[in-house]
């Protein structure tokens, strides 16, 4: 069966205010997708109902067929669905090595063993580490294994949830904001290691409000507002819509 991320009518209100309306979504797997759109239009409530924070009022998410609505937030991660917070969501008065290790999928099925520290346990707990160390270096963190994750800068605290992600065998990336607040050299680390993680197999879903890195990284993007897809596409197509250049760009 297709690795597919499937929206089917989904709808959510809050106080009477559609955040979402009629939302069908099918998200190409091992690609980039975009949602784009003015504040308020939808874009992270979608995550929210991906990931688990909040059922919808009507619709359906299935992920690789099985419906995942009503499931917890940690069950949907476990199926391979992991997230980037706006607010980067880190363990900040532990070892970046630590953060990241806490990712492993398993890494907590045994913790009574883990507190005995068994000569199994200990095994395992290095092949973990030494994992742990390989994605550290692949986002470009090496050398920071021992450092508290609180004293990285704000765009290695993403990095580091990135790597996080990638021990925990992730197969999609919810990617909210991933560049907002940090500077341009980062950025442009940031989005290679993107186009690197989905030359490896990954699927890509992200918010983004700037639109020079939408251009340069999306395969397709949805264009989303006041709850309702009014367009989706090529990024090109879609950034070139009089409309919405007007409506979302002032242009």
């Amino acid at each position: 069966m297709e690795d597919k991320l499937t929206l089917s009518e989904i709808s959510k209100s809050f106080g009477g205010v559609k955040a979402v309306a009629k939302i069908s979504i099918d998200f190409i797997p091992g690609k980039i997708t975009g949602l784009i759109g003015p504040n308020g239009a939808g874009k992270t409530t979608i995550f929210n109902l991906v990931s688990g924070f909040i059922k919808p009022d009507e619709g359906k998410i299935y992920w690789k067929g099985e419906k995942i609505i009503g499931l917890p937030p940690w069950i949907i991660a476990r199926k391979g669905i992991g997230r980037l917070f706006q607010d980067v969501r880190i363990f900040r008065k532990i070892t970046v090595l630590e953060n990241v290790s806490l990712g492993k999928q398993n890494s907590g099925e045994y913790p009574l063993n883990l507190l005995f520290k068994n000569k199994k346990i200990r095994i395992y707990e290095k092949e973990v580490f030494e994992e742990a160390k390989y994605w550290i270096k692949f986002v470009g963190l090496e050398g920071k294994e021992s450092s508290l994750a609180e004293n990285l800068s704000y765009g290695q605290q993403k990095l580091l949830v990135l790597a996080r992600l990638l021990i925990g065998e992730n197969e999609v990336l919810l990617l909210d904001e991933p560049t907002a607040g940090i500077n341009p050299t980062m950025t442009r680390n940031l989005l290679s290691l993107i186009k690197k993680i989905v030359e490896g197999g990954k699927t890509v879903i992200f918010i983004e409000h700037n639109m020079n890195v939408v251009m340069e990284i999306a395969n397709w993007v949805y264009f989303l507002d006041e709850g309702r897809m009014t367009a989706f596409g090529l990024p090109g197509d879609v950034l070139g819509n009089p409309e919405i250049r007007l409506t979302y760009l002032g242009l």
